[in-house]
């Protein structure tokens, strides 16, 4: 049987395919933009079907219907990254949270430490061989399709053909062809803050450094101050469309990689149309799985690496917060820990925590993001041990090698104006002299 006959054999609609879904499975969402709209909606439409059924993914832009009030019965959501969409679900006690490393969820997969009975997934048309691209989403979603006792895929003419990995059609069971416009992320608003912060990370930053970024207005601020770098390389997570401006102008040319050279690896994009237009058959795009993007030890290899992350809260002997707020789980550790630990296993890398000095609640309540001692139940995602560069609109606090009497120093001197006395205060208190 050729491909093209294997292919329109699979062919369904959405309906069908999601009728696969036994009691009791877990189902698997590809990851971010990869997570297939029409499979999942077709799932919700239906949930009256089943009963008892898990739902597992990172980063999710869908709609989450699955957890809206009398589904309970039907679906529980267990993520491993807590998005918008469920974190009132998980809040309410009406689902779960699985805390892993990026980088080991594909092991996890494996090993059959994380459960995965069906996947859904989003894919391109095949090519001439039969070979469907996953686009936007490798990461985890490669081996879950490998390890899953059904594949539903979305083929989705819209989604772009990258570089990386591809699979068979032979290796799905069911197909459901819908064109849809992707999941997008508009560019966040940089202010004066963010730019400050941009400014002092940039600083940090060596031509022919090889660089992970995450989304949002600080890493976007961090690229406008890197236009007159030199020679710098992508080996990150993942890419925005922030990062399209510097390959444009040339910054970004990955001359000086260890490997992967003059290629952006990443193992998942997220962006506007822009970004996934200019990754579509580009072959200065790879996207790759994460165990090898987001492993410490491919990490500590590269070229003058360094790490840009974001955290909740940081206390005065360095320990971050990057996940939750007190007992409340707010996101999940996604690759912080992976790249921070794979810069400090390298020769000449730095790892920073870029962060707004203050933040304010949704009751108009200003806080200090650098704190005396972190919230009570809040989960360490940077140990103190692994910290290294502390970055707000105030300045750099450099922690690695120093004592906790320097490190709270250092931080004290990086916080906004307005807590600066308090955290004196505990200062004096903590070490017996004078701020």
């Amino acid at each position: 049987m050729s491909w093209q006959e294997l292919y329109q054999s699979k062919l369904c609609s959405a309906t069908e395919a999601v009728k696969q879904i036994k009691n009791g499975d877990t189902v698997v969402f590809a990851h971010c933009v990869g997570e297939p709209p029409a499979l999942v909606e077709a799932m919700i439409e239906n949930a009256e079907q089943y009963k008892d059924v898990e739902i597992k993914h990172m980063v999710s832009l869908g709609s989450g219907g699955y957890t809206a009030k009398g589904m309970e019965a039907h679906f529980r959501v267990n993520p491993m990254f807590v998005s918008g969409n469920v974190r009132k679900a998980i809040e309410n006690g009406d689902g779960d949270f699985t805390p892993a490393f990026f980088h080991e969820v594909p092991k996890l997969l494996r090993e059959k430490r994380l459960k995965c009975d069906v996947v859904l997934a989003q894919v391109t048309p095949p090519d001439e061989h039969g070979y469907c691209s996953l686009g936007t989403s490798v990461d985890y979603t490669y081996e879950a399709i490998k390890t899953a006792r059904t594949v539903i895929v979305q083929v989705n003419d819209q989604f772009p053909r990258t570089y990386g990995e591809v699979v068979h059609v032979s290796e799905f069971d069911y197909i459901v062809e819908k064109s849809q416009p992707l999941f997008e992320l508009q560019p966040a608003k940089i202010g004066e803050v963010e730019e400050a912060i941009g400014k002092n990370c940039a600083s940090l930053i060596e031509d022919g450094s090889t660089l992970q970024l995450g989304i949002g207005g600080i890493p976007d601020a961090v690229m406008l101050f890197l236009t007159d770098k030199k020679d710098l390389g992508i080996h990150s997570e993942m890419i925005s469309d922030g990062t399209l401006a510097l390959y444009e102008k040339g910054v970004i040319n990955g001359k000086y990689k260890n490997f992967d050279k003059e290629k952006m690896t990443v193992t998942f994009l997220m962006g506007t149309k822009k970004l996934y237009d200019f990754a579509n058959n580009n072959p200065a795009v790879e996207v790759k799985p994460v165990d090898y993007v987001n492993h410490p030890a491919i990490i500590m290899k590269q070229h003058k690496m360094v790490s840009i992350n974001s955290a909740i809260q940081v206390d005065l002997m360095g320990q971050v917060v990057a996940e939750a707020m007190g007992l409340r789980q707010f996101s999940g550790v996604g690759g912080q820990v992976d790249f921070i630990r794979g810069v400090s296993m390298g020769e000449d890398g730095k790892a920073i925590i870029a962060m707004p000095s203050i933040t304010t609640k949704k009751d108009g309540t200003v806080i200090s993001k650098i704190v005396s001692i972190v919230d009570e139940g809040a989960p360490i995602t940077t140990s103190r041990n692994d910290v290294d560069y502390i970055v707000t609109e105030y300045g750099i606090a450099e922690l690695k090698g120093k004592s906790l009497r320097e490190r709270a120093r250092n931080l004290i001197n990086i916080a906004h104006p307005s807590v600066r006395e308090s955290l004196a205060v505990e200062f004096e208190k903590r070490f017996k002299e004078k701020y």
